[in-house]
Parts: C-alpha cells; structure tokens; sequence
C-alpha cells in the first residue's frame, strides 16, 4: 500500500504542478478550450471526450462509495469537476483510514464489512 500511497502523491504534485504552471501562463480558461477541442473532432478532443469518461466514472464511484448520500453526492461532483487532484488526494487519505485494506479502500467500510461477514 506504500507504493500506491507514493504513486498517488506523485500524482498529485505533477499535477498541481504542471497546473500552476499551465495557470501562470495562460490563465483560467480551461472550459472553452476543453469543449473547444471536443468541438473540433479531433484527437485533443477525442482525449478530452475519453478523459471526461473517465472523469465520470470517477465521480459516479466516490458517490456510490459514499452510498449516494448528499455528502457522496457531492464528492462525486467535486471528483468529476477536480479530476486527478481530487481523486488521488481522496484515496491517499481513504487508504489510511481502511488501513491498506483494500475491499475497504474501494468498497467503503459499510460494503467491505458486509463482504467480510
């Protein structure tokens, strides 16, 4: 679990990293140039259409982890809109918390507790 703990924290700082640096020399507008690229059809957008799925995904599983609850809910928004950062931050502290188990880890401890039974 250390490996993945690292994996993730590396993760997380290329990005925010890559990201500041993206910010400092072209500003904030993220939106109209991802849905830009989707617009045109080409490979930029067809990354951008594969990662928004992916994007998706990542929500849709942090909410039903978090068995749809308005809080689950809500990480889910903030897993799809945040990317990266939000996911990997959440699983380095979700690690901790599950103590490396992972059907904790990726079930939540309510399911990994029923599996367990």
């Amino acid at each position: 679990m250390s490996a993945f703990r690292t994996l993730l924290a590396f993760i997380f700082i290329c990005i925010a990293g890559y990201t500041a640096v993206v910010v400092a020399n072209h500003g904030i507008g993220l939106l109209a140039v991802f849905f830009g690229d989707i617009a045109q059809m080409g490979w930029a957008g067809q990354f951008n259409l594969d990662f928004m799925g992916l994007l998706a995904l990542s929500g849709l599983w942090l909410a039903w982890r978090h068995h749809f609850s308005p809080g689950g809910i809500a990480l889910g928004v903030l897993g799809f809109v945040g990317g990266a950062p939000v996911l990997t931050a959440y699983l380095f502290f979700a690690s901790l918390q599950a103590k490396g188990d992972p059907a904790e880890l990726l079930l939540g401890p309510a399911r990994a507790a029923r599996l367990a039974r």
